[in-house]
């Protein structure tokens, strides 16, 4: 029996790239298995294209690396990855594809890349047999190109290897099973290897190879087709290797490929997956007929784009399988309930993704976390609810609209209605749009008149309008939300205190009836989540996260619970939703159906209370991120309709009305709330400015790591800005400017709907982040004056909370 202490199993990009991160982070006892020869997956027929245009600072950084990593391997190796240096261009027929554009412009612009808005005469200059009649410009990253797929996988082995790692080929993997020693055993046709960690990075057989170990991975391979040319004699008289140009218009892209022309091509109406039943183990360099009758109308849109081409032969049409999950995201970290059970599979384009997100699943194995957030690529971010079904549906979905326009509001419309509040039905009646938040319909924003789909748009319009209407609302009387997606977990036992105290960076609430709000660190003291932790009795505690983080704080807190703690943890996050009253006059509202005492010396701000209200025993807390006088209300999902009614009928004198998630997030801008998109694990505590949630004279994961990072500083903070704006909110990812040089980029942002300033957090360098600093932000393509704000602008001694007005 061998042993290694990693086994990565896949030899496409994926896996190859792990393996060569994992040897030049220093671990080079390691092997890849692959059951036939590199490449022979997804990988080898790939199109092989590279861009930076890519929004997003997490998948951009990999974008990045791919392209740095590409332009040099092959001097490191000496293995040819024909690196074209040709440039990208994405074009825009519409306004809303302007702005959506010029958005993922101002991404690339903060990660320090080139991207430039073009006309259409310069389009023309660099795609001259491209039609521009039909758009209005686009943009273009020089620094783009495209590779031979199967050079960059060898490439990566061959570096592998060069640093002592192995490869073995034409070895199929069986079994994959932990032992009582927490090592993994990986059987092969070739004998059984013994690991301290393994990596499935199986590709079209990866959800085969997870079944071993029983995870049930969300991955279906759909069929996608590229068209090659004839010779294209325009190339030949050209000059130069014309960009990759992607065009919404045929749903695909077009690049040279030698002396024809390479058209890959979506189907937007009825795209067909493959292998739903699992990939045949002796599928190997596998294509597919083609099918005329499904690119057809396609090809003739693009040759309505490229009328010079309409006349040429085909030379080759290819038809290969393309895995996807159900978001368009790879699966890339932890699998669900393993320790030392690595995902490196999903990967839509893995030529792109591969480097970049091996490198990022290096770093998590070796050091404990990554240098950029990996909660958009978490496999724990679908949990149980999403089964072969959902998977299939919502991977066809997303296969179809992947070059749709990507709108802020957009929402899945396949596998809807998966959990629901009990509260639901009474939401829907009052006109909700909802969102999927970890698998729950959150009511997102009220319109009645939207038939359940909220308009899209860019800019500010209707549904923005109508929550800055909710936040006002809930600002001068009172609101009623349902926030039943988040996460309810009961700790109890006698040990409970400890392992909270162990596990959280703030301290336990001492009294029944206190809570906190705790940080959960990793070993690099940056952030795993957050929680708020509420104590209900000696040896009782809830917790409450966000909906979306179930499984991955659910594996975080279980799987560092010691056996011989006599705790138990139960999750009820089915089993109970949330009602959150806020305003002004809730507490005049929640009066009227509790004989418990609401004032302030019986239940005060940040307090806990198990108290009835309309006959129903719940757990309230006087918190909210409104900013105002509030209270959740934790209540059995199945009496939550019961307690919407009774609440909602108490404040009709008050002039109540329903908010939703969108006008929550406007009203945590004006409080200066960081949110999930600050605190990821890319981030400490001393870089979000949230040391006051931590205690670091007691022991818990990721102190010294912290406390070092706390004595050092950081080489970026976060800063709270107001934004000088008119008809537009930063959305997230935008550069930001100071002295006409790049200081950072905005994590997210939003409206102030009682204060009526624009707002954002950005991670900056620290001399461009002193309050009353003055800076610029690329929105949509144009600069915007920015100021850095030193505290809240709405209630800065937290008063309306505290209600302080209160005799």
């Amino acid at each position: 029996m061998e042993s290694a202490r990693v086994v990565v199993i896949g030899g496409g990009n994926m896996g190859a790239a792990v393996l060569y991160h994992l040897a030049k982070e220093g671990w080079t006892d390691i092997v890849l298995v692959e059951k036939a020869e590199l490449t022979s997956g997804a990988t080898w027929h790939a199109a092989g294209l590279v861009s930076r245009m890519t929004p997003g600072h997490a998948l951009g950084t990999c974008h990045d690396y791919a392209v740095d990593l590409y332009k040099t391997i092959e001097a490191e190796t000496g293995q040819g990855v024909s690196w074209h240096n040709c440039g990208s261009l994405r074009v825009g027929a519409t306004g809303d594809h302007r702005d959506w554009l010029l958005h993922t412009r101002d991404a690339v612009l903060a990660r320090g890349q080139e991207c430039h808005w073009l006309s259409p005469a310069e389009i023309t200059e660099l795609n001259p047999i491209y039609d521009t009649s039909h758009i209005i410009g686009g943009i273009y990253t020089p620094d783009d190109g495209h590779v031979d797929p199967s050079g960059t996988c060898q490439a990566m082995a061959k570096g592998a290897r060069m640093r002592g790692a192995r490869v073995m080929r034409r070895n199929r993997v069986t079994d994959v099973q932990q032992l009582p020693s927490g090592e993994w055993k990986v059987s092969t046709e070739q004998g059984d290897i013994v690991c301290e960690h393994v990596v499935n990075a199986g590709g079209y057989h990866a959800r085969q190879i997870g079944a071993f170990s029983g995870l049930d991975l969300p991955i279906v391979p759909m069929q996608h087709h590229y068209v090659v040319t004839d010779t294209v004699p325009d190339f030949e008289t050209m000059g130069h290797e014309i960009p990759v140009t992607r065009d919404d218009y045929f749903t695909g892209y077009l690049r040279r490929e030698q002396g024809g022309a390479l058209i890959g091509l979506y189907d937007t109406h009825d795209a067909l997956a493959k292998w739903r039943e699992g990939c045949p183990w002796d599928s190997e360099n596998e294509l597919f007929e083609p099918d005329y009758d499904r690119i057809t109308p396609w090809l003739e849109r693009c040759f309505e784009r490229y009328p010079s081409l309409m006349n040429l032969g085909i030379k080759r049409i290819v038809n290969g399988a393309i895995t996807y999950t159900p978001d368009g995201h790879p699966l890339v970290g932890p699998a669900p309930g393993l320790k030392n059970y690595w995902l490196a599979c999903g990967a839509t384009v893995g030529i792109a993704w591969g480097p970049g997100l091996g490198r990022a699943l290096a770093q998590w194995m070796v050091h404990g976390t990554a240098d950029i957030s990996m909660r958009g690529f978490d496999p724990r971010r679908f949990g149980p609810w999403v089964d072969e079904e959902h998977a299939y549906q919502r991977c066809r979905e997303n296969y179809m609209t992947r070059l749709s326009l990507p709108y802020p509001q957009l929402q899945y419309e396949t596998c809807r209605n998966i959990r629901i509040s009990g509260a639901h039905e009474r939401t829907k009646a009052l006109g909700a749009v909802y969102e999927d938040a970890g698998g729950w319909e959150r009511p997102r924003v009220y319109g009645k008149d939207w038939n359940g789909a909220e308009p899209k748009a860019w800019r500010r319009g209707p549904s923005w309008e109508a929550a800055v209407a909710e936040a006002r609302a809930v600002h001068e009387g009172v609101g009623l939300g349902d926030f039943t997606a988040f996460s309810k977990f009961e700790i109890t036992g006698p040990e409970a205190e400890a392992y909270l105290k162990r596990l959280c960076a703030n301290r336990m609430p001492r009294n029944t009836g206190g809570t906190c709000l705790t940080l959960l660190l990793n070993e690099q003291g940056t952030i795993e989540g957050e929680a708020t932790i509420a104590r209900l009795g000696e040896n009782r505690f809830w917790f409450v996260t966000g909906g979306p983080s179930e499984r991955r704080i659910w594996d975080w807190i279980t799987l560092h619970q010691r056996g011989s703690e006599d705790v138990t943890v139960r999750n009820l996050s089915d089993d109970w939703g949330i009602l959150t009253i806020a305003g002004p006059k809730a507490r005049e509202v929640l009066a009227t159906q509790t004989s418990d005492q609401l004032d302030n010396a019986a239940f005060g701000w940040l307090k806990a209370r198990e108290i009835t209200v309309a006959g129903i025993p719940l757990i309230a807390m006087r918190m909210s991120f409104s900013g105002e006088l509030a209270w959740e209300l934790h209540a059995p999902n199945t009496q939550l309709g019961t307690l919407w009614d009774a609440l909602w009928e108490a404040g009709q004198p008050h002039g109540i009305t329903p908010f939703g998630s969108k006008a929550l997030e406007m009203m945590r801008m004006e409080k200066a709330y960081r949110g999930g998109h600050e605190l990821a694990n890319d981030a400490s505590p001393v870089h979000t400015d949230q040391m006051r949630f931590v205690k670091l004279d007691k022991d818990f994961v990721g102190r010294d790591a912290l406390a070092r990072r706390a004595e050092s500083g950081e080489t970026s903070v976060i800063a709270y800005l107001e934004v000088e704006v008119t008809d537009s909110d930063v959305l997230g990812g935008e550069a930001v400017f100071y002295n006409g040089t790049r200081a950072g980029s905005v994590s997210s942002g939003g409206f102030g709907p009682n204060t009526g300033r624009s707002l954002a957090f950005a991670f900056l360098r620290p001399e461009a982040a002193q309050p009353g600093t003055t800076l610029e932000i690329s929105l949509f393509g144009e600069l915007h004056r920015a100021t850095v704000l030193a505290e809240p602008v709405l209630d800065p001694q937290n008063l309306r909370l505290r209600d302080a007005a209160q005799s």
